[in-house]
């Protein structure tokens, strides 16, 4: 998985690709948690994913979380279609952001 990063005054992307699971979970948990710091919008491009987990999801819910309770926002940017049936099949396309 790599993950390179775009920042524009207050809104950062990070655009991911590769597989996010449980081996490469912590790496994106950490550079969200950094991010989620210093920026009021965090997309999260999911374009270039071709695999997520269990473990990814849970840090895409983490940094959802992270993002509300610094009253900013995250905006997942064009998931790829793995991950958009990843997200319908378990509900998380209702609660998180999507375009």
């Amino acid at each position: 998985m790599t993950v390179s990063e775009n920042k524009n005054k207050d809104t950062t992307e990070l655009a991911v690709s590769g597989r996010l699971d449980t081996t490469t979970a912590p790496q994106l948990e950490s550079k969200l948690k950094e991010v989620a710091k210093s920026c009021r919008t965090l997309i999260l491009n999911l374009s270039a994913v071709e695999y997520i987990s269990s473990a990814g999801l849970r840090v895409v819910l983490l940094a959802h979380k992270l993002m509300q309770g610094s009253s900013g926002k995250m905006v997942i940017k064009s998931p790829s279609d793995f991950c958009r049936q990843v997200f319908e099949a378990t509900g998380m396309d209702g609660v998180l952001s999507i375009v």
